[in-house]
């Protein structure tokens, strides 16, 4: 059972995206830039990737869980936590470490990787407007938990070699948090939460235990 009610829950999302226009447009520019850095490949591409998705984190800990959805849940301060020490990893392994290395391979990782990241921009709040969640009763790409975890797998998966599998931890823990509770909300466009991060890390296992045979020399 819940703290809170689905209307008290819609109420949070109203007052904060209220309260923070216009960060929705700023997430949505940098998601689309971290997109476009897939593709572009500039120096430092790798470290600003991370950098996005760090911000996106920091902010949804900070703003999000730690001020607005504190005020119908106490748990939200250990969420905040959570989040935050995300941003903070992203931050220490793909910025300051370069551990992570984002680009457009072949194979299943990276179409269920694009197909998180289109999820998570266009068809997620699409899906919230279809089922009478509207702006700015709904989570929002970029600044709220959901969304910024779907997209992060997506990101994940676009990647050119191993992710440091401590990043993941995170992510997978949200994922089954958020999509029980969206279940019992009734919140229809963070089901796929759910079972993303089993996807995800399936994915990343198969595709990164192929690579390293791929690279074993031949007797």
């Amino acid at each position: 059972m819940l703290p809170f009610t689905t209307e008290q829950f819609l109420e949070v999302f109203t007052n904060y995206n209220i309260a923070i226009w216009p960060a929705q447009i700023a997430a949505y520019l940098l998601g689309g830039v971290a997109v476009a850095l897939l593709f572009l490949q500039p120096t430092g591409s790798d470290r600003a990737v991370a950098g996005i998705l760090a911000v996106m984190w920091l902010w949804t800990g900070f703003a999000y869980h730690a001020i607005w959805f504190a005020v119908i849940n106490q748990a939200a301060y250990l969420f905040a936590v959570l989040f935050i020490v995300q941003g903070c990893y992203l931050i220490h392994a793909g910025v300051y470490r370069r551990q992570i290395r984002f680009g457009i391979r072949r194979g299943p990782a990276a179409w269920v990787g694009a197909a998180f990241v289109v999820y998570a921009a266009i068809l997620y709040p699409l899906i919230g407007i279809a089922t009478a969640h509207r702006y700015p009763a709904m989570p929002m790409f970029g600044v709220t938990p959901c969304p910024v975890t779907v997209f992060t797998f997506g990101m994940l998966l676009l990647t050119r070699g191993p992710v440091p599998r401590p990043l993941l931890v995170i992510p997978v823990v949200w994922s089954l948090i958020g999509g029980s509770a969206a279940i019992l909300l009734s919140v229809p466009q963070d089901w796929l939460l759910l079972v993303s991060g089993g996807i995800a890390v399936a994915l990343m296992v198969i595709r990164d235990r192929g690579q390293r045979f791929s690279v074993l020399p031949t007797i």
